[in-house]
């Protein structure tokens, strides 16, 4: 199962989003797209879900604190408990055996982050 993990600022946009999905190796083969609980239901995320036929996974903050990440962003660590919520959030949806095909990538305007994993889906 390939996921997106996917992590952004309050008012991102869809563009920004798919900037930073593309950064990360673009969106053939993806299962899902996955962030923060918190976050799911933001309007650009479900747009972006939607143009890729794709499910959104919300994965809650307190499993997302202690993932090991590649990248590590100091305020996210203090915020999450990780290192990069993208990278962890693909990780979580991936399921057992996961690993990151893309570390972190950002968007130029920095108001979104997206990372790939693989994993079985369990």
């Amino acid at each position: 199962m390939k996921v997106a993990g996917l992590g952004f600022k309050q008012d991102v946009t869809l563009a920004s989003l798919r900037e930073a999905l593309d950064a990360a190796g673009g969106s053939d083969g993806l299962a899902a797209v996955a962030t923060v609980s918190d976050k799911a239901e933001a309007a650009a995320l479900k747009a972006l879900a939607c143009e890729l036929n794709v499910s959104v996974r919300s994965v809650p903050a307190d499993v997302l604190a202690g993932i090991v990440t590649s990248t590590q962003s100091e305020f996210i660590k203090a915020k999450f408990g990780t290192g990069s919520v993208a990278e962890a959030a693909a990780l979580a949806v991936a399921g057992r055996g996961a690993r990151l095909v893309s570390a972190r990538t950002v968007s130029q305007d920095r108001m979104a982050t997206a990372a790939i994993a693989e994993g079985d889906g369990e």
